[in-house]
């Protein structure tokens, strides 16, 4: 049976980023042709109709260079307050207003970022590729997209436009895709990662979405496809700290 598949693994444009990549996409060994799509905030998509078969891809890129801070339209601020499939922010309403009632700002940012820390295991392989942010707040467990869909949730719900961004992630470990939250607050877009697994300054934008929905390394279009092997590394060439009480924007 042919699938038609979308992959997002690419680094997302930037001004002021200088990449060198090359993607290499195969079907039993031989080449198969990859669309790519420019989503928003730069996001490459590429979309492979296959027939069946083990197919392959490999994607390298080297970064040089700071990329631009991303910006804020309009629409971005209506799009990234309203609830989305995993973040259930209207559901999450009154939690968020108990919570954390008469905060606002960056220490706003701070108080979800750790609320959800202290209160989520970082536990591999416990949620469910289904699950919002609503079912990880009462399993009080899950791994990083988790995390994220929580802190945008609380944070759409007490009014901060809130989103997704897949990463890779030096210093991670066991190194893999990467997800944390962006929120907009004083005119820019700041870095919430409550797991803290790697510096926030180190992170590369690959996609970004309202949600997981949006920002998955596969999706599955038509057809089907089984993940057999995922290998990912992300290094750079000094690591640095990551202080807590410092705001970072991705770039």
């Amino acid at each position: 049976m042919p699938s038609d598949l979308v992959l997002s693994v690419a680094v997302a444009t930037s001004p002021g980023l200088v990449v060198t990549q090359t993607l290499d996409t195969a079907l039993d060994g031989r080449h198969v042709p990859a669309e790519e799509i420019l989503d928003l905030h730069g996001t490459r998509l590429h979309r492979i109709r296959a027939e069946a078969g083990r197919l392959t891809v490999r994607y390298e890129a080297t970064m040089r260079g700071r990329s631009a801070p991303d910006t804020a339209e309009s629409c971005d601020i209506i799009r990234y307050l309203r609830p989305s499939r995993y973040c259930e922010s209207d559901t999450l309403a009154a939690t968020a207003a108990a919570e954390f009632g008469g905060v606002d700002g960056i220490a706003l940012l701070d108080a979800v970022s750790s609320w959800v820390g202290t209160r989520l295991a970082y536990v591999p392989g416990s949620s469910l590729p289904t699950d919002g942010a609503v079912r990880t707040l009462l399993m009080r467990q899950g791994v990083c997209r988790d995390f994220a869909h929580l802190c945008i949730a609380l944070l759409r719900a007490r009014g901060v436009p809130a989103r997704l961004v897949s990463v890779y992630a030096p210093g991670l470990d066991p190194m893999d895709f990467h997800a944390v939250c962006e929120a907009y607050v004083d005119g820019r877009w700041c870095v919430v990662d409550s797991t803290a697994l790697a510096p926030r300054s180190s992170l590369v934008r690959i996609a970004t979405g309202r949600d997981a929905a949006d920002t998955a390394f596969l999706s599955t279009i038509y057809g089907w496809a089984e993940l057999t092997d995922v290998e990912v590394t992300a290094t750079v060439d000094t690591l640095p700290s990551d202080d807590l009480t410092h705001v970072v924007q991705l770039g």
